[in-house]
């Protein structure tokens, strides 16, 4: 016969220790720590929002490398075909436009800067410009629009004969370095 006194026993144990697992259950799932299932389902929400808002602000992050990439290709692109590399060729644009405009360019001057640390060489010009009132705004509009690359800083209005205008420019440029 088995020994019923050692079975008691090991059967006495086992709902003994799992009396102990449901105790230690029903406390967790009362206890304040874990919470109600509103509290859980709160929580998921608000940690599903972060997640998302996380992942819209590392969106424009991905392909950074190829991004990176293409503007340097596009940097590069920009200097070489906006950016000249002799003063000649600043002028001799300012003139051309000057021209297709019906402005006549007077009296000017124009003043190489030091380098700065962007590899250009800024180039102020002042010009002296006689035309009619829209030959006149065609001109600056034909600058800021040109494939090379003009600032015009300053616009001084002159005194106006028979429908001429005269004014004074600054107009700024770069020169692009060790080309």
């Amino acid at each position: 016969m088995p020994d019923l006194k050692q079975t008691r026993r090991k059967l006495k144990v086992a709902i003994i220790a799992m009396l102990s697992v449901d105790a230690a259950a029903a406390v967790l799932f009362l206890s304040p720590l874990v919470g109600s299932s509103a509290t859980r389902k709160e929580e998921l929400d608000r940690l599903t929002r972060a997640e998302r808002q996380k992942t819209r602000q590392i969106e424009p992050l991905r392909g950074l490398d190829k991004k990176v990439a293409l503007a340097k290709n596009e940097i590069d692109d920009f200097y070489r075909d906006r950016i000249p590399t002799r003063e000649s060729v600043i002028i001799d644009e300012m003139g051309k436009l000057a021209a297709e405009n019906g402005v006549k360019l007077g009296q000017g001057k124009y003043e190489v800067k030091e380098p700065d640390l962007a590899g250009l060489t800024p180039v102020l010009m002042e010009a002296n410009c006689q035309g009619d009132y829209l030959h006149i705004v065609r001109f600056i509009n034909a600058l800021e629009r040109d494939k090379m690359f003009f600032l015009v800083n300053t616009v001084i209005l002159g005194d106006a004969q028979a429908g001429t205008v005269k004014l004074q420019m600054k107009v700024e440029s770069y020169l692009r370095n060790g080309a």
